[in-house]
């Protein structure tokens, strides 16, 4: 950035299975590059009350924004976002980029591959809904496969549930990376997220790609560096 372009605020959203401090080696280096840096605590109880949420703080927030969503994360950006004109840029990492009326559960099973199905602990709520966890007996390999086992079981100890209507309703109105511009950083060895409905998603949506080669869908957790360059890229190109 030079001195007259101002530096954007880079907002972290974490996915489902998932909280703000897996963002934390990612969030230090950015800081460390001179970007403001909020992790936004996703809710993970239902689509539109989890983009209400991020709006409200969006909005909270003085200057541009460079928006970054991983995995359920890049359905609530996309849904937080329209209509904000301080959005610059979305950066989706490993993540769901649904049109009008997709859900997550519906996009993730677009092509084989994933095994989220038979990865998932449901946890019954007393209002009827259903919590949803990755088992910890799998988690390594289906949703950690490039970090090393101790890092993967404290993720897994540390992850909160999504619930199972949040993952089962359709995204609202008109996505918001139909008018702003996007960038697609797509996990090539994933078993959440088969890389083929990743790359089904940022074809659709005109989107700047760029692949990690043997990543599991905690690509921001096992490659921060690649992951803060392509947030830093995205922050760049749409400040220019």
């Amino acid at each position: 950035m030079t001195d007259d372009v101002p530096v954007p605020t880079v907002v972290l959203v974490h996915g489902a299975f998932a909280d703000g401090s897996g963002f934390n080696a990612v969030a230090k280096r950015l800081v460390n590059d001179g970007y403001p840096v909020i992790a936004a605590a996703n809710p993970l109880r239902g689509l539109s009350s989890d983009a209400a949420a991020l709006t409200a703080l969006l909005s909270s927030i003085e200057g541009p924004i460079v928006l970054v969503g991983h995995s359920y994360g890049g359905s609530v950006i996309s849904t937080a976002a329209t209509g904000n004109a301080e959005v610059k840029a979305l950066v989706y990492l490993a993540a769901f980029v649904p049109d009008t009326g997709e859900s997550a559960e519906a996009l993730v099973g677009k092509f084989p591959g994933s095994t989220v199905g038979e990865s998932l602990k449901p946890v019954p709520l007393a209002d009827g809904q259903v919590d949803l966890y990755i088992d910890p007996r799998v988690f390594h390999a289906n949703f950690a496969a490039d970090l090393s086992a101790e890092d993967a079981a404290l993720y897994a100890i540390t992850q909160r549930p999504a619930t199972g209507a949040a993952l089962g309703e359709p995204a609202p109105g008109v996505p918001a990376w139909q008018s702003i511009r996007s960038y697609n950083l797509i996990s090539g060895a994933d078993r959440i997220i088969p890389p083929a409905v990743q790359e089904f998603m940022a074809q659709r949506s005109g989107a700047t790609v760029q692949v990690v080669e043997g990543s599991s869908h905690m690509v921001f957790a096992s490659h921060p560096a690649t992951t803060v360059a392509f947030i830093e890229k995205a922050a760049q190109e749409s400040m220019a």
